[in-house]
């Protein structure tokens, strides 16, 4: 990093332009600018996850996300610069293969909620898929890494199995859809 921000207000933002890494200037509705944005609440709602009580690993492992999406920000802020690896896509992997271990399988669809945890680890899936999303869009008119649109993909899988492991963590059972319930309600 060149420099650090020693002034937050700079007013350079007012006529509704924002700059990038690379110095050029863009509209703040731009698709790369949305992109920053949603990977930018998706990490920030990581960091809301970690002021849970959390398992030791889990807390390193979501840390490393967030230094993850730091630098994913970073790919999108400077175009052309590519820091999502296939090495963090294999740690993604490897650690919702291992979290998923021991869950009892699925045979019906859950609902978000259960514990404090479980529902905030259900947000930050909710908003990976919107920040994957986001990419997906900006793909459409700029380059994109792949390895960045994976990397999302397979957080969101991994933040739905943290949920579980969340759930099962605090004692409370996955919260089942039940088909029809809503209906057999109303009547």
């Amino acid at each position: 990093m060149g420099h650090r921000l020693s002034k937050i207000t700079t007013k350079t933002g007012d006529a509704g332009t924002t700059g990038l890494g690379d110095g050029t200037r863009v509209a703040k509705d731009h698709p790369r600018v949305a992109a920053l944005g949603d990977v930018d609440e998706l990490n920030s709602f990581v960091g809301l996850l970690l002021t849970e009580p959390l398992p030791d690993a889990i807390t390193s492992a979501l840390v490393d996300v967030q230094h993850d999406l730091f630098d994913l920000g970073g790919e999108l802020a400077i175009p052309g610069y590519f820091a999502i690896t296939e090495a963090h896509i294999a740690r993604l992997e490897a650690l919702t293969e291992s979290m998923n271990a021991d869950l009892p399988m699925l045979k019906e669809f859950i609902l978000p909620g259960g514990s404090k945890a479980s529902s905030y680890a259900h947000l930050v899936r909710t908003i990976c898929r919107r920040a994957e999303r986001a990419l997906i869009t900006l793909a459409n008119t700029d380059t994109v890494s792949e390895h960045s649109r994976i990397y999302l993909n397979r957080l969101s899988d991994m933040s739905f199995v943290l949920a579980r492991v969340l759930n099962r963590a605090a004692g409370q059972s996955d919260v089942l859809w039940q088909k029809g319930r809503s209906a057999a309600a109303a009547s």
